[in-house]
């Protein structure tokens, strides 16, 4: 029995999966040897992110974000991306800074603060076009891609509007005729992620919560990491239990203390309220927005500099877990 198509939902399917393309990449295009992958975030930006690449972040704008991969993405300037993932921070200041055409959205703003101002005035003015998915979905459509199958069948956002503004189909199960969604595969270009230590091979262990780390770094063709802390291998094997995310996935590897910032990391350092509202406020006009990253990313030479800026004490006040004012 075929599958009988029920409903299609009316949203833009931005990437269509090819495992047998993405199957040849990782055979032909993709290193698998045992060597160093360190450079900085200007030297993997550069390399492995392109103008209308299909870019995704794990995890999010507040928690264990790639901020400071995605600071030098604005930086150099990568233009009509095309971006998914569990966004806040790090797609506002994105599609704040003009780069982004496409989005396969779950959410883009910040918690208590509300949605996005950036993605309304892009959304309003033609300049980005979303495709809406529930969280669940979203990372099943990696899960999807790492198990080299085309779609996942589940049952979440039936009977939403979510599922009308998303590019998945409504299907009849030709074992049991019950209605179930498929939900498509996503295949990435590149994926940023931040983690708490990895080795200069790209061996990656992350501390708490791993969101999206297992799913995201298989279903990619090409993966930056940015860690807290780079560690020797005998470090890493020492738990290889937690080990999330393995050398042969990774692409580069660049050593970052406080990149989730003004996110936080799990048992390192809190989220730095402040400077998280001060974008909030700064984002309610585009004049406002583009002050902000003259001031936090074009004006500021890298990573380094952007610590300097912050400064010595205000950088051990969150790792401390004190308040800042």
């Amino acid at each position: 029995m075929d599958f009988e198509i029920i409903e299609s939902g009316v949203g833009e399917l931005i990437q269509p999966p090819d495992l047998d393309a993405f199957r040849e990449w990782n055979r032909t295009k993709k290193s698998h040897k045992l060597q160093d992958k360190r450079m900085t975030e200007a030297e993997a930006i550069e390399q492995f992110v392109t103008d209308g690449c299909y870019l995704g972040t794990e995890l999010y704008g507040t928690v264990r974000a790639p901020m400071s991969l995605v600071r030098e993405v604005i930086r150099q300037g990568k233009k009509n991306l095309r971006i998914c993932g569990l966004g806040v921070l790090e797609f506002d200041l994105m599609i704040a800074a003009g780069l982004v055409s496409k989005l396969d959205i779950t959410y883009v703003g910040l918690e208590v603060y509300g949605v996005s101002n950036s993605l309304r005035r892009a959304v309003e003015s033609g300049q980005v076009t979303t495709v809406e998915w529930s969280n669940a979905a979203m990372s099943w459509r990696f899960k999807a891609a790492a198990m080299g199958v085309p779609f996942l069948p589940a049952r979440t956002m039936l009977g939403t509007d979510t599922m009308k503004r998303s590019a998945a189909k409504v299907a009849r199960d030709p074992f049991t005729g019950m209605k179930v969604l498929l939900i498509p595969a996503l295949i990435l270009d590149v994926v940023l992620m931040h983690v708490h230590r990895a080795d200069q091979y790209g061996n990656c262990q992350i501390d708490g919560i791993s969101g999206l780390a297992h799913e995201m770094a298989r279903a990619t063709k090409r993966l930056i990491v940015s860690a807290e802390e780079i560690v020797s291998t005998d470090e890493i094997r020492c738990f290889p239990e937690q080990t999330c995310v393995p050398y042969y996935l990774v692409d580069a590897v660049v050593h970052a203390p406080f990149a989730s910032h003004p996110g936080e990391m799990a048992y390192l350092y809190c989220r730095d309220e402040p400077e998280i509202k001060r974008w909030v406020e700064a984002n309610q006009t585009a004049e406002g927005a583009a002050a902000y990253l003259k001031e936090t990313v074009y004006d500021r030479a890298g990573h380094a500099d952007y610590l300097a800026w912050l400064g010595q004490e205000r950088m051990a006040k969150l790792r401390q877990g004190r308040e800042m004012r």
